[in-house]
């Protein structure tokens, strides 16, 4: 089983709590911790450094919030293969950070519907970002760790705790595997949510 180490990871979370110790757990391991917003904030709050995405990106967050991670160098980052010469020169050239491990927990759009919140407000909870960061992971799951949500934080917490910042191949597929399920439950919610 083909073992990766953890070098730099992109965390982009709606819930944070139950986050604390893998944070900390990625510090210990000398994790590279990208982020933005709310969740960079947070990180920041645990006294455990964190770097912007808008300094890798160049950009700034832009349109209230609705493009932040949406670049090529953070899903070059994720989508480069680390086995194909002809991506990591790619890679090379337009200074595009390699990330191992995406952490994401989505925009809550059952809890908002459920809520009676305004079309409006609804429409803001459809995950855009997140939802891709999500789907890059898990297609490039040979080098690449996803959590896709707070339900697999555990699932994380407990390879760093045994393994520390490595993983196997046969658990980036299984993670990729929950990562559709997530993607697939989520477009289902807001598909129904359309035809009512």
């Amino acid at each position: 089983m083909e073992k990766k180490r953890i070098k730099r990871a992109l965390v982009s979370v709606y819930h944070k709590d139950g986050l604390d110790e893998i944070l900390r757990s990625l510090h210990a391991e000398g994790v590279e911790l990208l982020s933005t917003g709310g969740t960079q904030t947070f990180i920041e709050s645990l006294g455990i450094p964190c770097r912007k995405v808008e300094d890798v990106t160049g950009y700034p967050s832009i349109l209230g919030g609705r493009v932040k991670t949406l670049h090529p160098r953070v899903f070059g980052g994720i989508l480069g293969r680390r086995a194909l010469t002809e991506d990591q020169a790619e890679m090379q050239q337009y200074e595009i950070p390699e990330i191992d491990l995406v952490i994401v927990d989505l925009y809550p759009f059952e809890e908002t519907v459920k809520s009676g919140a305004s079309e409006a407000d609804i429409i803001e909870k459809i995950d855009i970002g997140g939802i891709s960061l999500i789907r890059a992971g898990a297609k490039n799951f040979q080098d690449v760790v996803i959590v896709p949500s707070k339900a697999e934080y555990s699932v994380l917490l407990d390879i760093l705790k045994t393994q520390g910042a490595e993983t196997t191949l046969e658990q980036r597929r299984h993670l990729a595997g929950c990562a559709f399920g997530v993607s697939s439950h989520y477009d289902t919610a807001i598909r129904n949510w359309f035809e009512k």
